[in-house]
């Protein structure tokens, strides 16, 4: 007979115990920090992100522009560039924040979250449903958050190891170089199907609208700009798929970073149980790590280099983040709370061990 096998999960000696009324007092103090920039909201933040958009526009079009020339080199390398970033700000800076709703209050349907459709072969409702909602309620939890491993990879201990895993040190690279399709089949629950807990029907009802999705994408990309591009056809296509790339890397590498780092924590399902305002605030900070950087690195990130305010405060104006860490740092150091934050090296570096580490049957 079969016994189950009892997980141990690793906590953190960073982290102290918190009693249920010093939980309390932290979701207080953190709430006052959201209140105190809800209370600031206006003009400018709505200017900041017509900006972006603007920015992403020009950079798009000049980019496209010059890979129309890219027969010589240097316009190709100038253009895929220009497309590649364009394509990251688009992602990360305007369309990640835009679907959180930080941006609903002003009543403008191009920065609409419920709405708001974005440049990649995923569509926006399944990134509504398999981010903003599971992932952000049910952080780090085992089992319920899907972002954990993306049901590719086994990050953490308390995953249960297969010897399939012994190759995600390999498989790990392409799934990098094209990880906009993983977020894109990641609501279909492909393993669910397979061992029969997700019925076919449910699945090809949802592959239809990504379908169409990627479908849309791809003529984008590889055939209607190569098309007109007439004999620069070649270097516009290989151009599109390089930017695309660029974007894929650049996305994965900050995404990792958030949640797979050295100090972060995962969760039992128990945690819900009766899970105060206060527990769900410190779930959020052990099971979350930040990025060092400059001003235009955070914009590159969308601001997910503030991963923990994100995850304390995801409907608020991303651009905000930076300003309410050091505010945010304090409550954390108060209640003996690490506050984990490194540079992209470090902490990237941290996620690289995991892969190659629990790519064997370890435990601790």
């Amino acid at each position: 007979m079969n016994m189950p096998v009892k997980i141990e999960y690793f906590k953190n000696p960073k982290n102290g115990e918190l009693t249920q009324s010093q939980l309390d007092d932290l979701a207080r103090e953190l709430d006052a920090i959201k209140q105190e920039v809800l209370d600031d909201i206006g003009e400018k933040d709505a200017k900041y992100i017509r900006r972006v958009y603007s920015t992403i526009r020009y950079a798009s079009i000049a980019g496209r522009a010059c890979l129309f020339a890219g027969w010589f080199p240097p316009a190709w390398v100038l253009g895929t560039g220009l497309l590649g970033f364009a394509k990251i700000m688009e992602n990360m800076e305007l369309g990640h924040n835009v679907m959180h709703g930080q941006y609903d209050w002003m009543n403008d349907p191009k920065f609409y979250g419920p709405t708001f459709e974005w440049d990649i072969v995923g569509t926006a409702d399944n990134w509504r449903q398999t981010h903003n909602y599971k992932h952000h309620t049910y952080t780090n939890i085992k089992g319920m958050d899907d972002d954990i491993g993306y049901g590719l990879l086994r990050l953490f201990p308390e995953q249960r190891w297969k010897p399939g895993y012994l190759l995600q040190p390999i498989y790990s690279i392409p799934f990098c170089l094209l990880f906009q399709w993983g977020v894109a089949i990641q609501n279909l629950e492909i393993g669910k199907v397979w061992k029969g807990r997700k019925s076919k029907e449910q699945a090809k009802k949802e592959w239809q609208p990504m379908q169409k999705k990627i479908g849309k994408q791809l003529f984008k990309d590889y055939v209607f700009f190569p098309l007109i591009a007439g004999p620069a056809a070649l270097p516009v296509f290989t151009g599109n798929l390089v930017a695309n790339g660029i974007r894929n890397i650049w996305t994965f590498s900050i995404i990792f970073c958030g949640h797979f780092t050295k100090d972060v924590e995962v969760f039992p399902k128990s945690v819900l149980e009766n899970e105060s305002r206060g527990h769900w605030y410190m779930r959020q900070i052990r099971g979350s790590s930040n990025l060092t950087g400059s001003e235009a690195f955070h914009i590159l990130t969308g601001h997910l280099s503030h991963q923990i305010e994100h995850h304390l405060y995801p409907d608020i104006p991303a651009r905000r983040y930076r300003k309410m860490a050091p505010k945010v740092q304090a409550v954390c150091e108060k209640y003996g709370l690490n506050y984990n934050n490194a540079s992209l090296v470090k902490q990237y570096g941290s996620v690289l061990k995991r892969i190659v580490k629990y790519a064997f049957p370890f435990k601790k």
